[in-house]
């Protein structure tokens, strides 16, 4: 505690006062000189100034006590002084002539700095901790009237001087002030802007003082709150952007943000909104959108359209193939059915079927894909008919010496653009004489070069196919047997006329 003087204040907890009361006989009045002993934590420049002796009278030393005091003793006039003086501290009250306390701490700016408070007392004033308790000396009131030391015999007494009563202002520890009701009441340093918290913290108010603390998404650092970057910490699941005192998750296209504000959760859209023309298959943070079977999907990945799954293989069907939207199916030409497995075609038999237009003097001969209706054989001169094929050339007519023996007819068919090479037919002596051999050859209907003949035993032979054949076409080869017997010296020919029919179709 210190005390001072009309002066700045310095630090301390208790000032020492010095009493003086003369001895001389010749004292015509108590007068005293205060001094103070500065406190170990005083600050510089700030020592506290004596009180002066006042000029009328002045004190001279006898014998000291020294006391531990909160307030100041005066020096006091000697009796006869015409003009009364007031020491520091005190005023001079015109009208009532009376000597009036200077409150210090509302007339000096800044009396006390720092955590020390100013309290004003009669004479000067206190500065003093604000969490100290005031030290009072035995003396509380040093301009008392009433004195129990000794004095000198030979001195009278003095009247009592005319000075203010010294009251004992209640004192509250820091942060605290007094309120109305002189009760000690907390101080909200925060509602009353008188804290320290530098711009970028908050003022939290405490019981008997404050502190400065960092709002959420800061953290005290040298003083200052700086902005937390979350982002750093993985706080959200997919994207986060920082921004001052916070930070913000986003998700990523396809996701919605679950109600923690942190996680991501899947957007099924094809619940919510259906993107797709046909199929929406949802999947984590997007969408697949298929087609159904015979369409495909455009380059926008949403919409399908049609396949043409004729324009992929000629194969897909065996005739022809017919597309629809979303599939295609195989179609047979006239003649034909479609068989189970949806694209080969199957010839209709139209003869056993009797679905033909052939007469009664007709034979209906079914071929793939349709039928021929075979007008009866004419023999011609020398030939005449043995059967429904045969015509022959008797041996006692002379007109038959260098005719083939026999004619006989035949029909059969061929599909259109029949691979090659192909063994098409086959004929063969009926009987082998001794001593005889077999020629086979093509006699007429081979000007194209498209068959020949290949001996394949000493009495037979096959018809080989050597060049495809695009129909429909009906082709007729008259095939001759020549029999050569050395030892009788014979030489004789029969002759199979084949009627080959091409159908339109390769099937």
């Amino acid at each position: 505690m210190s005390f001072f003087q009309s002066g700045r204040a310095s630090t301390g907890s208790r000032a020492i006062i010095l009493l003086h009361w003369p001895s001389d006989k010749r004292r015509r009045g108590r007068t005293s000189r205060a001094g103070f002993a500065p406190h170990a934590g005083s600050r510089k420049g700030m020592r506290p100034r004596s009180l002066k002796p006042v000029k009328s009278g002045g004190c001279r030393p006898s014998y000291y006590m020294i006391l531990t005091v909160t307030i100041l003793a005066f020096c006091l006039p000697s009796p006869g002084s015409t003009q009364q003086q007031c020491t520091n501290g005190f005023d001079l009250d015109r009208q009532s002539g009376r000597c009036l306390d200077v409150d210090e701490c509302r007339t000096i700016p800044e009396a006390c700095r720092g955590d020390m408070m100013c309290v004003n007392q009669n004479g000067g004033y206190l500065c003093i901790p604000r969490t100290n308790p005031v030290y009072r000396g035995p003396y509380s009131n040093p301009y008392s009237n009433s004195y129990s030391g000794p004095y000198p015999a030979a001195a009278p007494p003095l009247p009592a001087p005319n000075y203010p009563t010294i009251s004992r202002p209640p004192i509250c520890r820091f942060g605290f002030q007094m309120d109305e009701g002189n009760q000690c009441v907390d101080v909200d340093e925060c509602a009353t802007d008188s804290h320290q918290c530098n711009p970028t913290q908050i003022c939290i108010n405490t019981e008997g003082g404050y502190t400065c603390s960092c709002t959420d998404g800061y953290w005290l650092l040298e003083g200052q709150c700086l902005d937390i970057d979350e982002c750093r910490y993985g706080y959200c699941q997919q994207l986060c952007a920082n921004v001052p005192g916070s930070y913000s998750c986003t998700c990523n296209p396809g996701f919605t943000l679950n109600e923690d504000g942190r996680s991501c959760q899947d957007v099924n859209e094809c619940a919510t909104e259906n993107p797709c023309v046909q199929t929406c298959v949802n999947t984590y943070g997007s969408f697949i959108c298929r087609c159904d079977p015979g369409y495909e999907l455009e380059e926008d990945g949403v919409r399908c359209s049609d396949m043409d799954e004729c324009s992929f293989s000629e194969f897909l069907c065996q005739h022809e193939c017919v597309n629809q939207p979303g599939t295609y199916f195989c179609s047979c030409p006239t003649g034909y059915i479609l068989l189970e497995d949806g694209r080969s075609c199957q010839d209709i038999n139209e003869c056993e079927h009797r679905n033909h237009t052939c007469t009664l003097t007709q034979t209906c001969y079914n071929l793939q894909g349709g039928f021929k209706c075979i007008d009866p054989i004419r023999c011609e001169e020398p030939y005449i008919q043995i059967s429904d094929n045969r015509c022959l050339c008797a041996s006692e007519n002379p007109g038959c010496r260098d005719q083939p023996f026999t004619i006989l007819f035949r029909d059969m068919d061929v599909v259109s653009g029949r691979s090659v090479p192909a063994d098409i037919f086959q004929m063969q002596a009926t009987t082998r004489y001794p001593g005889a051999y077999y020629i086979f050859q093509i006699k007429s209907g081979n000007e194209g070069r498209e068959f020949y003949m290949r001996q394949t035993g000493p009495i037979s032979a096959t018809l080989v196919m050597t060049r495809p054949i695009k129909g429909p076409r009906d082709i007729q080869l008259d095939l001759e047997m020549i029999t050569v017997n050395t030892v009788i010296n014979f030489r004789g020919s029969s002759v199979i006329r084949l009627r080959i029919h091409v159908s339109q179709y390769p099937f």
